[in-house]
């Protein structure tokens, strides 16, 4: 930059052999007295040295010599002032480059430096250059430092010190200097020519807002140095950072040109503190729905507490993080914390602990476990004041007062704080757990969380973790799950890969590796597709965990072409605080379609689907078994279904609309079929026909409908002749209820293709 070529400005002084009359004896002001009439002075035509010079004498405490033109002052622009001067008799003075310096009003600045460097005359007749640098940035070599109120200035010298002493000036010289410090000023705006200091005390903002609207499209620069800003900042603008902001947690940091992780570390720093200036502007915002890291990595030591970091509890705004790693540092708070404490649990009030000792020491996001508490009961809120608990979900049993243990598990990105966080979506990150952390806790209300081609690395105890309703329409999409127990024995590994509490979960295309269990799902209507979840083990007749345990007795629910590998689907009840059958449904509105279930080297008694009832009289309607392919290798297993009768039992005589058709066996003993076609041959003569299911019905389920029976050829009595009545049906026949009778008017003999269900039509 040249202000003479932008500005067609003249900022040449002229030289003194063109006369005094320009020159001032005091400020430089119109009106102020000039040279052409002062008597201690005197141009001198013929000095050998400067070929035409001002003689001066110095006659007061401070000589001042100013041009009388008013040059302006340009943020940005650094000028400066140079002479030759030598003493010629007396005792010589010292010297300096000076100003009057005003406002855009011309009101002088008098708190703003208006002398440069004073340079002492120490012998006669040798030649010495005083000069300074003036502008409005603290930069390297700039003399005088003006801020940007200064506008307007007059330039010349101050001679101070001892009078009487005799000087020769010759012709001041004035030149923009600014290409010094700038290569190209009309790309670049520098916050410290707008006053900032960089020196980690001062508050820069003023002179960051004043930079940042004097760059316009232009860059704005942020040299090296620490620049404290105090509160909030945007910059909408490009900007390059050499220097580091220095900020309080609650000062804001807008980034809209370049709204990167990079970006955010090179202001801050490092990249924890790049991170969550970042995310916290994120929620900020309204120019961006996505805070990209750029394939960025960030070691966390402690949690993201996003709530805290946000500021406030409620966010329904669609905002996306995306594209980097969380990595949990070697070193970190990551540690569990355990308590224990007596309360109270009334099934009346289901979702409610009362009476909790020293409650305030129990952390809201604490998993629950004891007496009747079933998996993956979490702390949704706490009154301390009351000395209430809020769950997740009621207890199964444990009505009382008892000891219940309260872990707490840390998260990379904890969620918990928000009553409601809605519309949240991590893509295509990476959670790099390394067993030491959890990854990601949700709110505790919201709906619309969701999780694409993300990465859960070794989580040391959860994956996803719902603490209440904020997992309302949870999607999960194509996302890989690798657990930290992978050596362990199936039945010994404890980590979950994602718990629901609330409907309309999506959980599609992800791949989970040996966890305890895939999901813990409560909530109804969802969507489980397309899946690879697998839990195995390298032991002999291996004991197999849940892949995916469904909570809710109702569920309106489809499993649709997933890999089901070495682990089961169970179907509980164990969130009901009453959970003996007193009304409305019971186990059903389950569609499982299409799947490939695998397993090897399992015990015989292993089991694809299991039902697993608390209390009595729980029955099974609305439950969908079709064109799956069920396969073991190596080891035979009995049945691909059961009922764990640990903590209760079905109700044979209440199955409604339960099918189990067009599924492929390999490697099962009993093929499970409802409606079961059984081909009888009655090669005797006997008027009732004993037909044996063969341990074909779901969950051992009782011979409850026989809807066809076929003779196929002829039906014959002791005569050989043909006989042409037709049997009658007796059905929930011997030991077990799963055989029918076909009972005929005299004793016949032939086959029969019997087909029989284990439930009723209506």
């Amino acid at each position: 930059m040249n202000m003479a070529v932008t500005q067609g400005l003249d900022l040449m002084p002229s030289p003194f052999a063109a006369g005094l009359d320009v020159w001032s004896q005091t400020t430089g002001r119109p009106g102020t007295p000039t040279y052409d009439s002062a008597a201690f002075a005197a141009f001198v035509p013929s000095d050998p040295d400067f070929d035409g010079c001002l003689e001066v004498q110095k006659v007061s405490a401070t000589t001042r010599l100013r041009w009388m033109v008013e040059l302006p002052i340009t943020p940005g622009a650094y000028l400066r002032v140079r002479a030759r001067v030598k003493g010629m008799a007396g005792v010589l003075p010292d010297v300096a480059v000076a100003a009057w310096v005003g406002n855009q009003g011309g009101t002088e600045l008098t708190a703003l430096p208006a002398t440069g460097p004073a340079t002492a005359l120490t012998s006669y007749g040798e030649i010495v250059e005083v000069s300074a640098i003036i502008g409005t940035g603290a930069r390297a070599g700039v003399d005088m430092v003006w801020n940007t109120d200064a506008r307007r200035a007059h330039f010349g010298l101050d001679l101070t010190g001892p009078t009487g002493g005799i000087i020769r000036i010759d012709d001041i010289i004035i030149e923009d200097v600014t290409n010094a410090y700038s290569a190209d000023l009309l790309g670049v705006v520098d916050v410290l020519d707008y006053g900032a200091k960089g020196d980690g005390t001062t508050d820069d903002h003023a002179a960051f807002l004043a930079a940042i609207s004097a760059a316009g499209a232009r860059r704005l620069l942020v040299p090296e140095g620490t620049f404290r800003i105090d509160s909030d900042l945007t910059i909408p603008g490009p900007v390059t950072f050499r220097g580091t902001l220095a900020m309080p947690d609650s000062a804001l940091l807008i980034l809209h040109h370049d709204f990167t992780l990079p970006a955010y570390e090179a202001a801050l720093g490092n990249d924890v503190a790049g991170f969550r200036k970042g995310l916290q502007a994120l929620f900020y915002t309204n120019q961006h729905i996505a805070f990209d890291m750029m394939g960025g990595r960030v070691n966390l030591t402690a949690p993201i507490d996003l709530r805290s970091l946000v500021g406030f509890d409620n966010a329904n705004v669609h905002l996306v993080l995306q594209n980097g790693q969380l990595r949990a540092a070697d070193v970190g708070d990551w540690d569990t914390v355990t308590t224990t404490r007596i309360a109270t649990y009334n099934p009346s009030n289901r979702f409610l602990l009362s009476g909790v000792s020293n409650v305030a020491g129990v952390p809201v996001g604490a998993r629950v476990s004891g007496v009747g508490v079933g998996r993956e009961v979490y702390v949704r809120a706490r009154n301390t004041a009351a000395g209430t608990l809020t769950l997740s979900q009621p207890l199964h049993g444990g009505a009382g007062t008892q000891n219940f243990t309260f872990e707490r598990y840390q998260y990379l990105l904890d969620c918990s704080g928000f009553s409601n966080l809605s519309n949240f979506e991590c893509r295509d990150l990476e959670f790099l757990c390394r067993g030491r952390s959890s990854a990601v806790i949700l709110a505790e209300g919201g709906s619309i969380a969701r999780f694409t081609d993300c990465d859960f690395d070794r989580p040391k105890d959860r994956g996803i973790t719902s603490i209440g309703r904020g997992c309302q329409g949870l999607t999960v999409d194509r996302c890989q799950f690798a657990s930290s127990q992978m050596t362990l024995r199936a039945q010994d590994r404890t980590v979950i890969a994602f718990n629901t509490n609330n409907n309309d979960a999506k959980i599609r295309n992800n791949r989970a590796v040996l966890w305890a269990h895939f999901g813990v799902m409560g909530g109804t209507g969802h969507i489980i597709t397309g899946n690879h979840f697998f839990a195995g083990d390298d032991e002999a007749q291996g004991i197999r965990q849940a892949g995916l345990v469904l909570t809710d007795v109702n569920l309106k629910t489809t499993i649709t072409g997933n890999y089901i590998d070495n682990c089961f689907i169970e179907l509980s009840n164990e969130y009901a605080p009453e959970p003996n059958f007193s009304g409305g449904f019971s186990f059903g509105g389950l569609t499982v379609t299409g799947n490939i279930f695998i397993a090897s080297g399992v015990a015989p008694w292993f089991n694809w689907i299991v039902l697993r009832p608390l209390g009595s009289g729980q029955f099974v309607q609305g439950l969908h078994v079709s064109g799956n392919v069920f396969r073991t290798v190596g080891n035979r297993i009995d049945r691909v279904d059961a009922v764990d009768t640990t903590f209760g039992s079905l109700d044979y005589t209440r199955f409604r609309n339960v099918i189990f058709d067009n599924n492929a066996y390999n490697g099962v003993d009993y093929p499970t079929e409802s409606p079961c076609v059984v081909l009888h041959d009655q090669n005797t003569d006997a008027t009732t026909w004993v037909v044996d299911t063969g341990d074909k019905l779901p969950f051992g389920g009782w011979a409850r409908t026989v809807s066809s029976v076929v003779m196929e050829g002829r039906a014959q009595d002791a005569s050989n002749a043909t006989r042409y009545e037709m049997p009658y049906v007796e059905i929930t026949q011997g030991p077990n209820s799963d055989r029918v009778n076909l009972r005929w008017p005299a004793a016949t003999r032939g086959r029969a293709v019997v087909t029989v269900r284990v439930d009723r039509p209506l």
